[in-house]
């Protein structure tokens, strides 16, 4: 990690006009465009499973999971996640997935979604789509058998 004292935190309410504007610099206005946000319009990510990084009190980066539901089957959204760019490339937004996909296993979802670039989020173990969809099978067989459209599970908020 390059001499950073970094603390990965769960996400707090308190957290949220930063985190959003952490979301402004580093997507721009264009992000609510994109599919993954269009899929968690109207419903709230998971603060259990949202988490902040930062080098001391400063926040420099954030990741949210949020409920989805692809076909019959839960799951989560992994996203948005973001670094301030000038600590990106330090092993922070690793850091970040690792601790989300953790807790995540820990508290028994067994499936998390996202939509991404494969070489970044290399972590993420599992199959691949053509398409940028990345899966991370929680426990073993977790996306077997799985299908049908992604959408927000609203049971959840």
């Amino acid at each position: 990690m390059s001499d950073l004292s970094l603390t990965i935190l769960p996400e707090t309410p308190d957290d949220a006009i930063a985190i959003e504007r952490l979301h402004e610099r580093t997507f721009g206005p264009g992000r609510y465009a994109k599919t993954a946000y269009r899929i968690r319009e109207g419903v709230t990510h998971d603060l259990n499973l949202s988490f902040t990084a930062r080098v001391g009190t400063l926040l420099v980066g954030s990741v949210r999971l949020s409920p989805i539901r692809v076909g019959k089957t839960p799951a989560l959204l992994l996203g948005p996640l973001t670094v301030e760019p000038p600590f990106r490339e330090r092993g922070i937004g690793q850091a970040l997935i690792e601790r989300a996909l953790k807790d995540a296993k820990a508290k028994g979802h067994r499936l998390v979604l996202l939509v991404g670039d494969e070489p970044y989020y290399a972590t993420m173990p599992g199959p691949v789509d053509p398409a940028r969809l990345l899966v991370a099978e929680l426990k073993p067989g977790a996306f077997d058998g799985v299908s049908g459209r992604i959408r927000p599970d609203y049971k959840h908020d």
